[in-house]
Order: C-alpha cells, then structure tokens, then sequence
C-alpha cells in the first residue's frame, strides 16, 4: 500500500529499511525521503513505523547471553 505519494514510498519500503536498521521517523526520512513534501503520511508512517520496530523486537535473538543449566559450566548455574 502506498503511504506517501508524493515520494511513491509503500509501507513495504518502510518495513525493509526498518529490517535494515531505521527505528525513527528522522531515520527514515533520510533513507526514503517519508514526510519530506506535504506531510500527510506522517500518522501512517508513524504507526507502521512503530508496527514494524516491535516485530523487528519480538523476533529479535538476543546471542549474547551464557547457557545456563544443565549442561552449562558450574560457575554459570551457581
């Protein structure tokens, strides 16, 4: 679906460069140009915006943390 017309910016653009990194309005400003010309895709943009961050955080695995339990080295479990 078309969110700005005025740069032909589809909620598809908004949602990859969020997988791309971009979690502002600012941000995506600067890589799409999104409520650059008249504005009115800002709600839009916005909401979508936030829609796709908080997929991006639910999905997100976190790699950084130690195993703990059975199986983990004992100064872990302690």
């Amino acid at each position: 679906m078309y969110v700005c017309l005025c740069r032909a910016i589809t909620d598809h653009d908004i949602r990859r460069a969020v997988a791309g990194g971009a979690r502002t309005m600012r941000e995506l400003r600067q890589e799409l140009g999104v409520c650059s010309s008249c504005g009115r895709c800002g709600p839009e943009a916005r909401e979508i915006l936030s829609e796709a961050c908080a997929n991006v955080s639910a999905t997100a695995v976190r790699i950084d943390l130690p195993p703990v339990g059975p199986g983990a080295p004992a100064w872990q479990t302690a």
